[in-house]
């Protein structure tokens, strides 16, 4: 898979399109009508609800722009089989720090709502330990400076 290119299972890539023509079809229509709404009360200096709704909108426009740009970047594919080797897609178990964790390596869409920690491959606890095996040890710096050491305990499948 190319580095500009996010796997997706099937799921994730119909719920975030179905978000995205949401947002871009009646979202849209619903935050313009609650700007011109909120503009005819008069003054927009003093106008709370003007400036929440622009906030919004502003917001929503950026979640467009991320998942059209996520999308288009998709390789939708069913999740790669534990083959005992960290890869993007897998479930991975680790000693971080002395504490076994249990995480996704991939996109945070992938699991949305899951329950599952997700950690992409460009991170750097997920460069560290991308092409790991069972057993292996890796370590990387965290964004307090402070080295950090992991092995890999697991590498599963991931279900969803």
């Amino acid at each position: 898979m190319e580095d500009n290119h996010t796997w997706l299972t099937q799921e994730a890539y119909d719920r975030l399109k179905g978000e995205l023509d949401h947002l871009s079809g009646p979202g849209r229509r619903d935050i313009t009508a609650r700007i011109e709404s909120a503009r005819e009360e008069g003054d927009l200096k003093e106008n709370g609800g003007y400036h929440a709704a622009k906030d919004e909108q502003g917001k929503m426009e950026a979640r467009i722009r991320d998942l059209q740009e996520l999308l288009k970047h998709a390789v939708v594919a069913e999740a790669p089989k534990s083959r005992g080797i960290v890869e993007v897609g897998t479930v991975i178990t680790a000693e971080i720090m002395g504490d076994e964790e249990r995480f996704l390596l991939g996109n945070r869409e992938i699991a949305d709502g899951e329950g599952i920690e997700v950690y992409s491959a460009e991170s750097p606890l997920g460069s560290a330990i991308l092409g790991l095996k069972i057993g292996g040890t890796a370590s990387y710096i965290a964004p307090n400076g402070k080295e950090i050491d992991v092995k890999v305990l697991g590498v599963d499948t991931y279900t969803g």
